[in-house]
């Protein structure tokens, strides 16, 4: 995928607040995935509450359920679309979730929310979060495609009445539907008899709490299988200053197999940081 064309998603997501790249990736690689997925999907229980849904199956950990699943987050051009967008307000980006999404027929439309509101923080500077909603089955309007409302990213919206209608994101195995955390989207009712399946990649500034906890999600046994790359978007590195560091050392030295049971405490600090503690500390040492 070309810059120019990168430029163009970028611009739209900037705009309306979403796009829907097509044919991102092949058809034949999400059919494998969603049939590596299917023994969850089959054992996974119905959700409990108003916003997760009564007739909706959630599960998450993709990472470690199929190898498959690393196309999905490593995937170039979703890859350079988050790092534009979150690259300004961070050093490094990271895993915000990996969840596959099942919904059954019988399900209401989702309360519309915005993603980013699971911080509670200002907002309004930069953004928090980029999603990526990679369908399994064909997304339609009676199915319970998401419901993605342009523009909400700008508003102040106090009510739902000023959202307007939404557009529905009718889209394929293969495309991808990529929005912002500060838009305002939710999932619409199935009234179809078959089960609308979908998985969700989520980015997000490299020094806030994930949404999922990729420690837990990806022990170092599991991570270590992972690509360095894989890795370090599901936590196994540090954002400096020091943030998410193992006993001073970056958690990628559990993935070594060689881990010390006293790591060398080690500065991980930005230049200008590392500039300041080094003059310090010359001239305390200068000192008679």
């Amino acid at each position: 995928m070309s810059g120019a064309a990168a430029s163009r998603w970028l611009d739209q997501l900037e705009t309306d607040g979403y796009c829907i790249i097509r044919d991102l990736l092949p058809r034949e690689s999400v059919a494998a995935l969603d049939t590596d997925l299917a023994p969850a999907f089959d054992a996974a229980p119905l959700g409990n509450g108003d916003f997760y849904g009564y007739r909706t199956k959630r599960f998450g950990s993709l990472l470690r359920r199929s190898r498959r699943a690393a196309d999905l987050a490593l995937q170039p051009l979703v890859l350079e679309l988050a790092r534009a967008i979150l690259g300004s307000a961070c050093e490094r980006i990271q895993l915000n979730v990996a969840q596959a999404i099942a919904i059954h027929p019988g399900e209401i439309e989702q309360f519309p929310h915005r993603d980013d509101d699971m911080w509670p923080a200002h907002k309004g500077e930069h953004e928090y979060l980029l999603n990526v909603i990679w369908p399994l089955t064909d997304f339609t309007a009676m199915n319970g495609a998401t419901r993605i409302y342009p523009g909400s990213h700008k508003a102040v919206v106090e009510d739902l009445g000023q959202l307007g209608a939404p557009v529905v994101a009718e889209a394929r195995p293969g495309d991808a539907i990529c929005f912002l955390g500060s838009t305002v989207h939710g999932a619409g009712p199935n009234r179809t008899d078959a089960a609308r399946r979908g998985v969700v990649i989520g980015y997000s500034l490299g020094w806030l709490k994930p949404y999922e906890n990729n420690w837990l999600a990806y022990p170092p046994e599991v991570a270590r299988r992972f690509s360095p790359e894989l890795a370090e978007l599901a936590g196994y590195t540090q954002h400096r200053p020091n943030l998410g560091n193992y006993e001073g050392q970056c958690p990628s030295i559990l993935l070594r197999g060689d881990t010390p049971e006293y790591p060398q405490a080690t500065d991980a600090l930005r230049p200008d940081q590392q500039a300041a503690v080094r003059d310090f500390a010359e001239a305390q040492r200068s000192q008679p």
